[in-house]
């Protein structure tokens, strides 16, 4: 999508006003399902940069996630609308599994969001 889709827009202002982390999505992007629940987005930086920080090898990075540097050109200023989706819980669907099966973190462009639906996808083995 060239513009992104207004509603979907207010959709992640309100879970970024609110700090909350228990609205669940699920959104069609470059040809991939994602599904799971949107977090604030200092929310998500901050538990990417926890995880990271734990990591042998990735541990430098998770500065990276946490700085107060000025804002980048895909960060909006404050007050602005959001421009992306950030997931936690979520997988990827592919077939009648959801990668990983234990969620994973996702950052989405709100405006290459082809499609969407309030809620996940649960899997059951029956």
């Amino acid at each position: 999508m060239s513009n992104a889709d207004e509603l979907l827009v207010d959709v992640a202002a309100m879970v970024e006003s609110e700090q909350s982390n228990q609205m669940s999505l699920t959104v069609v992007t470059g040809g991939a399902v994602i599904t799971g629940r949107l977090a604030p987005e200092a929310v998500w930086r901050q538990r990417v940069s926890e995880i990271l920080r734990d990591s042998d090898r990735l541990g430098p990075f998770s500065g990276v996630f946490t700085h107060d540097e000025p804002q980048d050109q895909d960060r909006p200023a404050r007050g602005e609308p959001p421009t992306h989706l950030h997931f936690h819980v979520a997988r990827i669907l592919q077939g009648s599994m959801g990668i990983p099966e234990t969620g994973g973190m996702y950052r989405v462009a709100i405006k290459d969001v082809s499609g969407w639906t309030v809620g996940d996808f649960s899997y059951s083995d029956s």
